[in-house]
């Protein structure tokens, strides 16, 4: 596979929901310049009206949960000559994991079905947290609360649909399917972590784990992250990965109860998160390490990052007209 990649000298790489990774796009493209390769960029959208469109062509289809959409996948794969295929939202993890299954000609660096089902599932990914020792939060059952407490939903991403709970009135608009959420304490006095992962998909080696503080997000969306060297996050993230045989690319979600010093974990992401930037910039090039792999290079180690490198974001826009961008 490797020796037909690098022959071709191109290498098509398929997001879903991509929409706003306009970046990632550009450092993969900077990556395959790297080794002499084009790398061009699809993006399955709901619309074709998305930033993506900046860096590449989107094709627009169903949504993740469509009864269809692998049939429509394949047909994607098919039509463009995809090499590489990327999720970039909760939903799309699974359906990239099935296509891992029937396309072997494509690399797609995410876990197994069984994994990213689990994954997608915050009350089942909690349970197995516990079960394999993974330090989290107190979870609570729907008749046992102590408040404050914080209800997620259990299939729901980016921060919709979170409840603070401080008493039992709190818990009214969830109260008729109160079994869809996650119950957990709700730590107030903490600080937020994510640490951008990259599991070998040849070897099972762990390439990188990054900490990376959550400084201000916008709609569950990081704006300004920074990352730091914290051992004791490092090791965490470093045995979480190994316990849960994750591969690929992996975004873990930490708190620090500043109360007490501890690290918990509140959920695994098998996927590309959006601030992986910052960690790219720090020395863990993720896309270079994606690219190397889908060509059937071993991927280097980033066994030397930068502290302190501060990522901020601002919005810049994209233009549509009549289809095109101005």
């Amino acid at each position: 596979m490797s020796e037909y990649f690098y022959r071709r000298r191109n290498l098509n790489v398929l997001f879903l929901g991509g929409a706003k990774r306009v970046a990632l796009a550009e450092q993969l493209k900077k990556a395959g310049k790297e080794y002499g390769i084009d790398v061009a960029i699809f993006s399955h959208e709901l619309n074709d009206c998305e930033p993506i469109a900046a860096a590449g062509k989107i094709i627009v289809g169903s949504k993740y949960t469509s009864p269809d959409i692998d049939a429509e996948i394949d047909k994607t794969i098919t039509d463009n000559d995809i090499h590489i295929m990327l999720p970039f939202i909760d939903p799309a993890i699974e359906v990239a994991a099935r296509c891992k299954e029937r396309h072997p000609e494509v690399f797609v660096p995410v876990s197994d079905v069984k994994t990213s089902r689990i994954m997608f599932d915050k009350v089942m990914a909690a349970c197995e947290f516990e079960a394999k020792g993974i330090p989290i939060p107190e979870t609570y059952t729907p008749d046992n609360i102590t408040f404050p407490a914080i209800l997620k939903p259990r299939c729901g991403s980016a921060s919709k649909g979170i409840i603070v709970a401080q008493c039992p009135d709190d818990m009214r608009q969830a109260s008729t399917h109160i079994d869809d959420y996650l119950i957990q304490r709700y730590v107030a006095d903490r600080e937020e972590y994510t640490v951008d992962c990259y599991v070998g998909t040849q070897d099972g080696e762990v390439k990188c784990a990054i900490p990376r503080r959550r400084i201000a997000t916008a709609g569950g969306e990081v704006t300004k992250t920074e990352t730091r060297h914290l051992p004791v996050l490092e090791e965490m993230a470093w045995r979480t990965l190994k316990l849960l045989k994750l591969q690929g690319a992996v975004t873990l979600q930490f708190i620090r109860d500043l109360e007490t010093g501890r690290f918990l974990l509140m959920e695994v992401n098998p996927r590309l998160g959006g601030g992986v930037i910052c960690s790219i910039y720090a020395g863990a090039n993720i896309a270079k390490m994606i690219l190397e792999e889908s060509i059937g290079f071993n991927a280097i180690p980033a066994k030397i990052w930068h502290e302190g490198v501060l990522m901020t974001r601002y919005m810049k826009e994209v233009v549509f007209y009549n289809g095109e961008i101005l």
